[in-house]
């Protein structure tokens, strides 16, 4: 499978977080929809107000199965609007999805939402996780432990905390000053909670500095993180240069020494996506605007099959050649 396709033409969804259960694909995306509201830099106009689960057996000649909508903001206690990019874990026969929401506040919090099948229907905590914040959690999952890749700054509201507490006021690094940094946390045993304060996710370049704000290739949004040959690869996306990149650690906090790109500019303004592997082969599941003509914030998700060379890096794949 060398060319991209599309997975689900008849509607929008994007931010694919993929995950192998029961033997099969399973996709977590965003529920795209026109809700009439201006575009701007906080992102207002992506407001998803449900999710949709979906699974496949066969990634490049199978059905995709729509198992319909499993979570909506009307269901959720603490509900302001914007349900925007969740992922799902497994353990101990429960699965567990993870969704950030902006409170009745505006304030994005990350809650919780557990269902006995990983389609769904998933049923919500009352309130959301204690001290979560910002957007985007992505989980990974090792010798039984659970970690938490969070954050996206702008409409994410990332750049609103430092060392996990509220600023009095946003703060957006200057260009030469080192750039935001996603999160990770060790999530607690009965997965409802962080099981210790998040911490940096260090990004490094090739001498030990940390990635600057104004580097193209500096950390946004869209955390995931996969293991390949024994080594730890967080992908993320740079927002505003549009691109997915990745950095290679020793161990799931890191640090992470920059790679390169996995991605290059798709249509549309933002990229997200998640990596898998599934019967011997890898895959990067993404998202573009083609269908919707453009229309930023009408996105649908997209397969194409990722490689890697003798050395363990990711051979770039160019976002406009997959239209």
């Amino acid at each position: 499978m060398k060319k991209a396709k599309y997975l689900f033409p008849s509607d929008y969804m994007a931010d694919p977080s993929v995950h192998v259960f029961e033997g099969k694909i399973y996709i977590y995306p965003s529920h795209d929809r026109e809700s009439g509201i201006e575009e701007n830099d906080n992102g207002d106009h992506f407001d998803m107000n449900d999710y949709h689960v979906f699974s496949l057996d066969d990634i490049e000649n199978g059905e995709i199965t729509d198992h319909g909508v499993v979570l909506s903001v009307k269901d959720i206690p603490w509900s302001g609007r914007q349900l925007w990019d969740c992922d799902v874990a497994f353990k101990d026969g429960k699965y567990y999805m993870y969704f950030p929401l902006k409170d009745k506040n505006d304030i994005f919090r990350i809650g919780v939402a557990v269902s006995d099948k990983p389609y769904g229907p998933f049923v919500p905590e009352k309130h959301p996780m204690l001290g979560s914040y910002s957007i985007d959690p992505c989980i990974f999952e090792e010798n039984g432990k659970h970690y938490m890749y969070f954050g996206g700054i702008w409409g994410g509201q990332l750049q609103r905390y430092r060392n996990n507490k509220a600023l009095e006021s946003a703060v957006i690094p200057q260009d030469h000053e080192p750039a935001i940094s996603s999160k990770v946390a060790l999530l607690s045993e009965d997965m409802m909670e962080f099981g210790e304060d998040p911490k940096d996710v260090l990004i490094l370049d090739e001498n030990g500095n940390r990635l600057l704000h104004g580097d193209k290739h500096r950390f946004f949004e869209a955390s995931w993180m996969h293991k390949y040959n024994d080594k730890y690869y967080f992908s993320y996306s740079t927002g505003d240069s549009h691109l997915l990149c990745y950095a290679i650690g020793d161990n799931p906090y890191g640090p992470f020494t920059f790679q390169g790109e996995i991605l290059t500019p798709v249509v549309g303004w933002t990229t997200h996506h998640s990596i898998v592997e599934f019967k011997g082969k890898w895959y990067l599941f993404f998202h573009d605007s083609v269908p919707s003509g453009g229309r930023t914030w009408l996105r649908s998700m997209k397969v194409v099959e990722l490689e890697y060379d003798e050395n363990g890096k990711i051979k770039t794949i160019e976002g406009l050649d997959e239209n």
